[in-house]
């Protein structure tokens, strides 16, 4: 068997999400960010790029 290696990307909270919309907070969270200065990395995926998409205003992608 042979492990496939899955493209990821990394997102960090550079903003934080007091005064956001609740969609925009769920977008955060279900990205796996906690709290400001946070990085994850991501599956790139079409729905996690949507969500980064959304919150752009507040995250980071690199």
């Amino acid at each position: 068997m042979t492990q496939q290696a899955t493209k990821t990307f990394k997102v960090t909270l550079v903003k934080s999400v007091i005064g956001a919309i609740q969609s925009h907070r769920s977008c955060v969270r279900g990205l796996g960010l906690r709290r400001m200065n946070h990085t994850v990395e991501v599956a790139d995926t079409a729905e996690n790029r949507g969500m980064a998409a959304k919150v752009s205003h507040l995250v980071r992608c690199d």
